[in-house]
C-alpha cells in the first residue's frame, strides 16, 4: 500500500473490512474523517486513515464504545488505559453472566418453583460477609448445646467456604448447594441432633474434650513422620520404623492413660490399624465418583472442599495417612503386613 496515494471508499472497505455505510458513519461522526475529497465530493482515506479505521473496528469488536474510541484518537487516552477499563467491564459481565448460568442450571436440576428462584438468585447474589455471616449462623446453631467445649465448637468451622473471586461453574454450584443446605430448617435441626447425638455426652464427649483435642495436636508430627517415611519407601522392620512405632504406642497410653507395650496388645492394635486404610480408600472412591452424600454433614464437608478448591489435596492427605497407619501396623506386628490382592 503506498503511504502517499489515498483511495476510494470502496477500496478502504475491502482493506478494513467495514462496511462503507459503517465508514461513512465514522466519518460523520467525526471518529475518522477523510484524508481528502474529490472534486465531485468522493472520500479518499490515506494509510494513515485506513490503520485508524481498522483500529476502529478491532475497538468495537471488542465491544468498546464510541465515546471511547474518539477519546482515544484524540489522544485523551491509551490504549492500555482503554483496555484495562474495558477488561474491568467484561469481568465484571462475565461474572454476571457466570453467575446467571449457575442459577439456571441449579433450577433446571433441581426443577425449580418460583420461589426457588428467589432463593437461589439471594445465596448467589450474597456479599462475602454475607456468605460468613451465613455459615456462622449455621454453626452457631447447630451447635447448640455442645458450648461446654468452645474449641471444638470453634473447629467445626475451622475451614469455611471462601468463594473465589473467579469461581468455576462446579464451585459456584457447590456454593448454590451449600448455602440451600445451611439455611433450610430441617437440615440445621438433623445436624444439630446429630452433633448432639455423638458429642455431649458419654464417649463421644471424651473424644472432643479439650485434652483429647490437644493429644490430637500431639500426634499430629508422629503421623506426619511416619507419612513421610511411608512415602520414602522406609521398610517397617527398620529402626526408624520400630522406633515411630514405640512413639504412637506411647501416644496412645498417654492419650487414654495405659500402657500399650505388651506383645497381645501391640498385635491387636496393628490388627485395627489395618482396617483403617480399606474403609478409607472406600469412602474416598464413593465420594469421588459415586452418588452425593446423604449426610447433611457429610454433604456440608464436601461442598465446602469443592468450594474452597481443597477436595483433591484433601482425598490425597487422608489418603496418605490412611497408608501411613497400615505402615505403623506392620512395624507393630510385622505377621500384620496385608496379603496383596
Amino acid at each position: 500500500m503506498d503511504d502517499e496515494k489515498t483511495y476510494p471508499i470502496g477500496d478502504v472497505a475491502r482493506r478494513t473490512g467495514l462496511s462503507v455505510s459503517a465508514i461513512r458513519f465514522y466519518a460523520d461522526t467525526g471518529v475518522v474523517e477523510p484524508s481528502a475529497h474529490t472534486s465531485a465530493g468522493y472520500r479518499r482515506y490515506d494509510v494513515e486513515a485506513i490503520a485508524r479505521l481498522e483500529l476502529v473496528r478491532t475497538l468495537r469488536d471488542l465491544g468498546a464504545g464510541l465515546e471511547d474510541i474518539r477519546r482515544l484518537l484524540a489522544g485523551q487516552t491509551t490504549v492500555h488505559e482503554l483496555a484495562t477499563a474495558h477488561l474491568a467491564v467484561l469481568e465484571q459481565e462475565a461474572s454476571r453472566l457466570r453467575t446467571r448460568r449457575a442459577v439456571l442450571r441449579a433450577l433446571v436440576r433441581q426443577r425449580g418453583s418460583a420461589e426457588r428462584v428467589a432463593l437461589l438468585h439471594r445465596v448467589v447474589s450474597l456479599s462475602d460477609e454475607e456468605r460468613e455471616r451465613l455459615i456462622e449462623e449455621f454453626w452457631a446453631e447447630v451447635s447448640d448445646g455442645l458450648n461446654e467445649n468452645p474449641r471444638f465448637v470453634a473447629d467445626l468451622n475451622s475451614a469455611p467456604p471462601r468463594l473465589p473471586d473467579e469461581p468455576t461453574l462446579e464451585q459456584l454450584d457447590a456454593w448454590i448447594e451449600l448455602a440451600s443446605l445451611v439455611s433450610d430448617p430441617e437440615v440445621r435441626r438433623a445436624v444439630r441432633a446429630d452433633l448432639n447425638g455423638r458429642f455431649s455426652d458419654g464417649v463421644g464427649q471424651l473424644l472432643v474434650s479439650p485434652t483429647a483435642l490437644e493429644s490430637y495436636e500431639r500426634g499430629t508430627p508422629l503421623l506426619m513422620d511416619a507419612v513421610a517415611a511411608q512415602r520414602a519407601g522406609l521398610a517397617p522392620d527398620s529402626p526408624r520404623a520400630q522406633e515411630l512405632a514405640d512413639r504412637y504406642l506411647r501416644w496412645l497410653g498417654e492419650m487414654f492413660g495405659a500402657s500399650f507395650e505388651d506383645a497381645a496388645t501391640r498385635r491387636e492394635i496393628a490388627e485395627s490399624l489395618l482396617l483403617l486404610e480399606p474403609e478409607v480408600l472406600a469412602d474416598l472412591e464413593r465420594e469421588a465418583h459415586g452418588p452425593p452424600a446423604t449426610d447433611p454433614h457429610e454433604r456440608y464437608q464436601h461442598l465446602v472442599q469443592v468450594i474452597n478448591g481443597t477436595l483433591k489435596a484433601n482425598h490425597a492427605e487422608l489418603a496418605g495417612y490412611a497408608a501411613a497407619y497400615t505402615w505403623i501396623a506392620v512395624a507393630l506386628n510385622p505377621t500384620a503386613a496385608p496379603t496383596p490382592d
